[in-house]
């Protein structure tokens, strides 16, 4: 059986927070659809980049594609990454604890956003 139907909420030691739990867990679950809404639509800009575009231009197709795959990389990670942080935040719940996201991921993020975004810059500009 796995842990997430298996595990119940600790006691409440005071009035007020099973309630709080449910709204944290509630409040992941939104969270968690909002990763992937995200790297849905970080994989619909990788179409659309990579292949719609090329297909309607007789520019340089190869610009697009890599564009195109990058956004699909950074599409991939969102989805497993909302999965990846929703289990970390369960799992601190069941524990009363905390799951601190770190300084390291949305580092990446920041990272790959900025420099797909330039590049898409520089593609709307000069392709």
């Amino acid at each position: 059986m796995s842990s997430a139907s298996s595990a119940t909420p600790p006691t409440p030691a005071e009035p007020g927070v099973e309630d709080a739990t449910r709204r944290t867990r509630l409040a992941n679950e939104r969270t968690f659809l909002a990763w992937w809404r995200t790297g849905l639509t970080a994989l619909a800009v990788c179409v659309g980049i990579g292949r719609l575009v090329p297909a309607h231009t007789d520019l340089a197709r190869w610009p697009y594609e890599v564009v195109g795959a990058g956004f699909g990389v950074l599409g991939v990670g969102f989805v497993w990454l909302g999965y990846s942080r929703t289990r970390a935040i369960e799992d601190a719940l069941d524990r009363g604890g905390f799951a601190p996201m770190g300084v390291a991921i949305p580092a990446v993020l920041l990272g790959a956003s900025l420099l797909l975004g330039v590049a898409t810059i520089a593609l709307v500009l000069f392709g």
